[in-house]
């Protein structure tokens, strides 16, 4: 759960802001830079998701449909709408996950946004991002591909990699792949619609547990 957590912050921070060979420090350097200034520049954003699941226990992929929205680094909504109902809220230090049911699931993730923040976000967010990860960068025509292999034990006995395709003009994502220890592989392919636009006040409502 405490990975779960985590790289829900990790989409969401990436979201409000081929094969892999490594490459210097000065390319990381580069996608880095526009990927903060993204994160200036662009202070709301929407769009549609689609995670393509996948595990060695599936018969067949899993599709998952959805619309998401980010403010900053610290409001974000995803709702699933097919074939699986489903919506996750972070709303500042609070995690909201509610199924089709109208069960709601509320955690305090305080400690792992702080944590995600630092690493992806910052003066020193590219030291501290090494400090979790082995990354390798390529540039590609169209995007920046950066895979990420944790370090730290806490990460590493969950989780393979993380890879994530940036757009080369503006630096937003076009894809982010997660592949666990546990078997499953996401890849969420996204496509954003609206850049800072005033969001209803309803977007970031939490959903009382039940």
């Amino acid at each position: 759960m405490i990975l779960r957590r985590r790289l829900i912050c990790i989409v969401a921070i990436l979201l409000a802001s081929g094969g892999l060979t490594a490459q210097s420090d000065d390319l990381l350097t580069r996608i880095w830079t526009g990927v903060q200034k993204a994160q200036a520049e662009f202070t709301t954003d929407c769009g549609t998701m689609v995670e393509t699941r996948t595990s060695r226990w599936m018969a067949k992929p899993m599709v998952l449909h959805g619309k998401f929205c980010a403010e900053g680094t610290h409001r974000f909504m995803l709702e699933y709408f097919q074939p699986n109902p489903m919506r996750i809220l972070l709303n500042g230090d609070a995690l909201d996950i509610t199924t089709a049911g109208g069960k709601t699931q509320g955690m305090n993730i305080g400690r792992d946004v702080r944590r995600v923040q630092s690493s992806l976000s910052g003066k020193n967010s590219i030291d501290a991002l090494k400090k979790d990860f082995t990354i390798t960068t390529q540039e590609n025509s169209q995007d920046f591909a950066m895979k990420l292999v944790p370090r730290t034990p806490n990460l590493r006995h969950r989780l393979n990699y993380l890879a994530v395709k940036l757009n080369k003009q503006n630096f937003l994502p076009r894809s982010v792949e997660v592949d666990g220890k546990n078997g499953v592989n996401s890849v969420f392919t996204i496509h954003m619609t609206a850049r800072n636009k005033k969001l209803p006040e309803d977007t970031f409502k939490e959903i009382q547990p039940k």
